[in-house]
């Protein structure tokens, strides 16, 4: 008797799983490519916004949904690749190498912060980032010589050799083409033993040092490759806003950062780019609400920071996991549809000792 087993290796390598994924992706494929010629240009520029924050959100859902660390002060390392792109580029550096250094240098300055993450974690993990960004910020704001300090510094339109990328469809192409090989990188990571481990050291720490992972160094390569990202995305955010200043990397940045990853959803790729609509959509609706709201509340200063929090709260209480996760909650119900059956995606609760220990 002989025994012949056949493995399909090309299932290992496919991004799309089944034909629907390729049939949906070419479509959305398409109305990126087309938006230039489609959509107004007011709407193309927030379109080009929702791309920049997709990939600070990609590096941001790299460390906290698919590492569990979470960081209170991302926007230090956004405000980080933005200088480094600005200063380079003003210093007649070439962009394609400014951008890179900009990654780069975030990447250098994640792995000094991803030091204490070694020995603290949890909200002492979040305290160390908040100081982290505190101090940042300060930093942009005393070292004027570089920065130009409260006073700002004006950026320029990127070049690629003679080629001045000064128009919106322009600088539009080119944030889609990095948002595009960003995500690559992401889905290809995950895929491989790096993203596993990563994946492993969210779910337990100790049962993923018990396997042989080595904690300090997959930790530090995730808070790097986080920056990295942020790093780059900052650098296009630099050349879209076309002036910096420290207050635009403050702690509200990073608060606005951590709420698109949670509302998008945690530890989902998707949810990087739904938060990320969400992060650019809501003003723009809690703008126009405000005609129909009483004066008295519609003209409150603090109005879009308790819209903000009621938000998360709804998402923490009634959908954990984000949009995404009401996505697939709704995808399922069409599937099963009419043989759902009531209750099906009520939350469990449950909990092990392994928990505390985590």
């Amino acid at each position: 008797m002989r025994f012949i087993f056949k493995t399909d290796y090309n299932q290992d390598v496919k991004l799309a799983k089944h034909g629907g994924h390729v049939f949906w992706y070419s479509l959305l494929g398409l109305f990126l490519v087309a938006a230039p010629w489609v959509v107004a240009e007011y709407w193309l520029a927030q379109l080009t916004f929702v791309l920049i924050y997709a990939v600070v959100g990609l590096g941001l859902m790299l460390l906290a949904g698919f590492t569990g660390l979470f960081s209170l002060g991302h926007a230090a390392f956004l405000g980080v690749g933005a200088y480094t792109q600005a200063v380079m580029v003003n210093a007649g550096v070439p962009f394609p190498l400014a951008l890179v250094c900009a990654g780069l240098f975030s990447a250098i300055v994640g792995v000094i912060v991803g030091l204490p993450a070694l020995r603290v974690k949890g909200i002492y993990l979040g305290m160390a980032t908040l100081a982290f960004g505190f101090i940042v910020e300060e930093g942009m704001a005393r070292w004027e010589s570089v920065t130009g300090g409260n006073a700002g510094l004006m950026v320029g339109y990127p070049a690629i050799g003679s080629w001045k990328l000064d128009s919106t469809e322009e600088f539009y192409f080119l944030c889609l083409l990095v948002t595009v090989g960003a995500t690559l990188a992401i889905v290809n990571l995950l895929r491989s033993s790096t993203g596993r481990a990563f994946v492993a050291i969210r779910d337990s720490e100790i049962s993923a040092q018990s396997m042989g992972i080595h904690l300090a160094r997959y930790k530090t390569l995730s808070f790097a490759l986080s920056a990295a990202l942020a790093g780059i995305g900052g650098a296009l955010y630099a050349h879209k806003i076309q002036f910096l200043s420290p207050e635009q990397f403050s702690i509200i940045q990073s608060i606005d950062l951590l709420l698109m990853v949670v509302i998008g959803g945690l530890g989902s790729i998707h949810g990087a780019f739904l938060g990320a609509i969400f992060l650019i959509v809501m003003p723009q609706l809690i703008a126009l609400g405000k005609d129909f709201l009483p004066a008295a509340i519609g003209g409150a200063a603090g109005l879009q920071g308790t819209v903000y929090g009621l938000v998360l709260i709804a998402f923490v209480l009634f959908e954990p996991m984000g949009l995404y996760g009401r996505w697939l909650k709704v995808r399922t119900w069409f599937q099963l549809f009419p043989f759902y059956r009531r209750g099906l995606f009520k939350r469990q609760k449950s909990f092990q000792k392994s928990d505390r220990l985590k």
